[in-house]
């Protein structure tokens, strides 16, 4: 099995190497691996030494991973993550920044990055990572790569790390549409196929393009308009801002909850940006949980409601290209609290979202969403397949 010259910072563990079975769909295909999924015989790093050090050697391989295995294709190493996924830029404070080949003065993204990062150099096919505020479709957005996270619930996330179960997701990569699709077909439930989107309409989401600097809501619109007009919706008198903080407060209760235990007992070994968000989740009253919660099904009535008669919302992935490698954390944060504001809807919703590479701003990748109803995966996957055709 040909292994490949790690250029890029992409791998944290290049000895997990297993070639996949021959002669079947994916042979012949390559790919890595996020380090939050368990491969047996293997340690699973979950961005942090300290967990490495602090948990057995995997004893099964995550069901995912098997499947693709059995259908050909080879596992070339594991990759680097945000430090217990609870990050969106790729910087982690132990491993360092893995290389954005697209754009390499800038992020690769988080904290699906090593993935990212070994696919945007070109070094595998696809490769595997995880979502649960972003994490796939941001460092897809920053690399200029397909990459899907799909509704929520429907890929089985045994064996693996988790951050917050409600949102967590297992998610992938390509440079290829064909390629994303054919993946989803070994990894998608079929029942997917339930959902039509045989004669889709697209349609604008209005506060989702007022999020963002006009001059990239311009070229997004620009660059998708060659696919024709389309309508223009909205949330009413709904606001994103509110949104992501609902994520916020939900997402960080879970946290908490799952990790907590753990971060409060190895504190040394965890990072000072890391811990600080851990506190913020540790200091969440039970008042801000039940309100979130209380307003959480509203906000999914709200999408659902658009994404009836087979609507495709398109909006932008991220606010933007990729902060640079030296931008300041005041910088950072700002920008952060922006993107949460578009990442937060397919996560409090649970609705597949498929980054498009699709335009580039200032020699940079700059990433367009589609978004489909729950389990209408593989018909967005189509779409985004005939959309690339035309």
């Amino acid at each position: 099995m040909k292994k490949f010259q790690d250029n890029v910072g992409a791998l944290i563990d290049p000895s997990c190497c297993i070639e996949g079975n021959a002669s079947s769909t994916l042979t012949g295909k390559t790919f890595v691996l996020k380090d939050i999924f368990d491969v047996k015989g293997y340690p699973t790093g979950f961005g942090n030494p300290g967990w490495k050090d602090t948990h057995p050697i995997a004893s099964d391989t995550n069901t995912s991973v098997s499947k693709l295995l059995n259908n050909g294709a080879s596992l070339l190493g594991k990759s680097h993550c945000d430090e217990l996924t609870y990050n969106l830029f790729g910087n982690n404070f132990h491993y360092g920044n893995p290389i954005n080949s697209a754009s390499p003065s800038r992020m690769t993204g988080g904290s699906s990055s090593g993935s990212a990062a070994a696919l945007s150099a070109k070094l595998v096919d696809f490769s595997i990572g995880s979502d649960t505020g972003g994490s796939i479709r941001a460092p897809a957005s920053f690399c200029g790569l397909f990459g899907i996270r799909p509704t929520h619930g429907v890929i089985a996330l045994d064996n693996s790390c988790g951050l917050a179960s409600s949102f967590d997701t297992l998610g992938w990569f390509s440079n290829q549409a064909e390629l994303l699709k054919e993946i989803g077909e070994i990894l998608l439930p079929k029942s997917t196929e339930s959902v039509s989107l045989e004669k889709p309409k697209f349609i604008y989401l209005k506060e989702a393009f007022e999020v963002i600097d006009p001059k990239i809501a311009s070229t997004i619109k620009s660059h998708f308009s060659k696919f024709g007009e389309f309508e223009e919706v909205s949330i009413g008198e709904e606001s994103l801002v509110e949104w992501a903080d609902h994520f916020r407060i939900l997402q960080g209760s879970e946290v908490w909850k799952n990790l907590g235990g753990w971060v409060s007992a190895n504190l040394e070994s965890v990072s000072p940006p890391i811990r600080a968000r851990f506190e913020m989740a540790k200091n969440l009253t039970i008042e801000q949980i039940h309100h979130s919660q209380n307003k959480w099904p509203q906000i999914q009535s709200t999408i659902y409601k658009l994404l009836e008669n087979n609507a495709i919302l398109v909006l932008p992935t991220v606010a933007g290209i990729a902060p640079l490698l030296d931008a300041p954390n005041e910088e950072l944060e700002v920008y952060r609290k922006q993107c949460f504001q578009l990442l937060c809807i397919a996560g409090l919703c649970g609705t597949p979202q498929i980054n498009l590479p699709l335009c580039t701003l200032d020699n940079a990748p700059l990433g367009i969403s589609i978004m489909g109803a729950k389990g209408s995966d593989l018909q967005l996957l189509q779409i985004a397949c005939d959309l690339f055709k035309q």
